[in-house]
């Protein structure tokens, strides 16, 4: 056996080996790619409730907010027809008051009137 011999096994036992390592790193890469996608497996069936949650939750959210409006009109009309009530009792009230205030204010000036007469009157009486 010549030196170029033992090289030349020295050699082929190392691609050999080399080939070994690369079906057992091969081997390893594939176990990570199938634990990869069984991750990716148990994720999705993880997120598919959380998919149907979510849509639950915008559909109620959605529901909230039209009673929401709903009851907002509510208000709004409730507070449209407590202006409207306030003001025609303002209306009413002002009425009232002008109805009674002209007709007062016609009897103090008659009242006056008379008083005065009657003080001209005396004052005159006295005189003579």
């Amino acid at each position: 056996m010549s030196v170029l011999d033992i090289f030349y096994i020295i050699l082929l036992l190392s691609a050999s080996f080399l080939c070994i390592a690369l079906i057992i790193y091969l081997n390893r890469i594939t176990q990570s790619f199938k634990e990869i996608e069984n991750d990716i497996r148990d994720i999705s069936l993880q997120i598919k409730p959380l998919i149907a949650s979510a849509t639950n939750l915008s559909e109620k959210l959605n529901q909230i907010s039209q009673e929401a409006k709903v009851q907002l009109n509510i208000v709004k009309d409730i507070v449209s027809e407590v202006k409207n009530r306030v003001d025609k009792i303002l209306e009413f009230e002002e009425k009232f008051r002008k109805g009674f205030e002209v007709p007062l204010n016609d009897i103090t000036k008659n009242l006056s009137a008379v008083v005065n007469g009657v003080k001209v009157f005396w004052s005159t009486y006295r005189k003579h």
